[in-house]
């Protein structure tokens, strides 16, 4: 895979709770020069993002994270304060209690009411896999499937693991209609491919454009052409 197509699909990443605005600004000039599909990044700095970065690259922004069970009302809140603050993509966490309960007509609720507060922008669905058991992230691709969401999300990277072939595979295979983020300790261009390959339309992770960088400097070239 072309390493400019494989960037077209990172979500370039930045959650941390300690980031600060020249830490967001450093993302925000790295998803601009390398076309990242956009910037994830912590509902605080949207508003200042989105002016800085005027259009360059999409603003991605997390809801009910990194645990998910904030209330509904919370969740459209943000959300509504999210997209008025310019952000073009919203990744919501479920509520895995509810999950765990098997109120999974709540949990589709829930999923609609956040997709009516985006008003058209694109939502992403975490389940966080690495809580689930396979029949419920198979039963939580039946819930995306019906939801009015875009995409089904793999992990926040908060809960003690990420992203796995196997979690990506069954994701792709059980979704019905939606697309796949594989996101949480993706860091290699290795691993990114075959995430792709095994069905994931986006990666969210940081690594991607830091060994991409590396790579630049090491070999001393200022653009992707190098990887042609």
């Amino acid at each position: 895979m072309e390493i400019q197509d494989l960037l077209n699909k990172v979500d370039h990443t930045l959650l941390a709770t300690t980031a600060t605005w020249a830490e967001i600004r450093t993302i925000c000039d790295d998803g601009i020069r390398f076309h990242t599909a956009s910037v994830c990044i912590p509902p605080s700095y949207v508003k200042r993002a989105a002016e800085y970065v005027k259009g360059q690259v999409p603003v991605c922004t997390v809801i009910g994270f990194p645990n998910g069970y904030q209330t509904t009302a919370v969740k459209c809140a943000e959300t509504v304060e999210a997209v008025r603050d310019g952000a073009e993509e919203i990744d919501m966490v479920v509520n895995l209690g509810m999950v765990k309960d098997g109120d999974y007509d709540a949990v589709l609720a829930e999923i609609n009411a956040v997709k009516k507060a985006c008003s058209g922008k694109l939502l992403k669905v975490i389940i966080e896999t690495c809580k689930l058991t396979e029949v419920e992230k198979i039963a939580m691709c039946d819930v995306v499937s019906r939801s009015n969401a875009d995409f089904i999300k793999t992990s926040t990277g908060f809960a003690g693991g990420g992203a796995t072939f196997h979690d990506v595979e069954l994701l792709a295979t059980h979704c019905r209609g939606k697309k796949v983020k594989a996101a949480g300790g993706i860091r290699s261009i290795e691993d990114a491919e075959r995430f792709l390959e095994l069905g994931a339309s986006r990666l969210g992770t940081s690594k991607i454009v830091s060994e991409v960088k590396s790579m630049l400097n090491v070999n001393k070239h200022k653009d992707l052409s190098y990887f042609s």
